[in-house]
């Protein structure tokens, strides 16, 4: 057997573990016991003062009003298309449970009927922020929208019931979304649609 290749792995590993620590020596420093007293270096003329730390306060400025307006408007339109495709398991994180059944209910007696809904949804005109409130952690704000939107339901023979799929139809909407102030999770909840 030849064992050099065992004595050369050994003579290769220390010149690594040697180049690795002076390396880290050059970089680091060695401790000598001359070095300067690092709090002598510094002015001790600061005054700390401990600002008060204000729990349990969101701030709802001018700021983060048009960040929720952005949001609720995208919000508004995905609720809205989700609604006239019965497809409304997708948006059930951004509903509260009463809205999300009666939602729910709606599309099922549409579907009982079996009536189609139509729906295009053109585009959001405004969306202002009519009131906001603060109760303990829970933060509503109602939202008025006016949007535009054509739409129309059919039967099961595709005659038109309701709605002109031809016309476009201004729609005007309040909605009331509620957000936990103290929750991890910044996603908002529709909790009235007729406010």
């Amino acid at each position: 057997m030849n064992y050099s290749f065992e004595y050369i792995d050994i003579i290769l590993l220390a010149m690594i573990a040697g180049f690795i620590f002076l390396r880290l020596r050059g970089i680091l420093g060695k401790k000598t016991g001359h070095e300067e007293d690092m709090t002598s270096s510094f002015a001790h003329e600061f005054d700390f003062k401990k600002t008060p730390i204000k729990k349990n306060i969101y701030v709802f400025d001018e700021d983060a009003k048009k960040e929720f307006l952005k949001g609720a408007q995208v919000a508004y339109e995905t609720i809205i298309t989700a609604f006239a495709s019965g497809k409304i398991s997708d948006i059930k994180s951004l509903l509260d449970k009463d809205v999300y059944n009666s939602f729910n209910e709606a599309i099922s007696e549409r579907s009982q009927k079996e009536l189609k809904n139509e729906t295009t949804f053109i585009g959001i005109n405004s969306a202002e922020i009519k009131e906001h409130n603060q109760k303990n952690d829970l933060l509503e704000v109602s939202v008025n929208f006016i949007s535009e939107i054509i739409t129309c339901i059919k039967d099961k023979e595709n005659k038109i019931i309701s709605g002109d799929p031809q016309k476009i139809k201004k729609v005007n909407d309040t909605w009331m979304f509620s957000r936990n102030i103290k929750s991890q999770n910044p996603n908002w909840q529709l909790i009235k649609t007729e406010v």
